[in-house]
């Protein structure tokens, strides 16, 4: 499986979110499969995005589009970190009784 990890800041969270909802039938047919969003503890504007991706290359010809730059930049995004990934193992731990 691929995913990419992106961590940027954001002028205003619900602005930003408002934009990336709007987004989602773009991303979806662009090959993500699922999302995350999630913010740095105490930063309410450091977003986290994590998704998986039919492929990397499919992310990387998205997420580096003048298209997507454009909606970055209406969106508030500051200085996005994309880190593009592949799965080598995955599991699920069993509470201890």
């Amino acid at each position: 499986m691929q995913f990419v990890l992106i961590i940027h800041e954001v002028a205003d969270y619900a602005a930003w979110k408002a934009v990336f909802d709007d987004a989602a039938t773009l991303r979806r047919d662009a090959g993500e499969i699922s999302y995350q969003v999630l913010k740095f503890d105490g930063a309410p504007n450091r977003i986290v995005h994590f998704s998986q991706w039919r492929s990397l290359d499919a992310a990387k010809e998205f997420f580096e589009s003048d298209r997507l730059v454009e909606i970055r930049a209406r969106a508030g995004v500051k200085a996005p970190e994309f880190i593009y990934l592949d799965q080598l193992e995955s599991g699920v731990l069993e509470p201890s009784r």
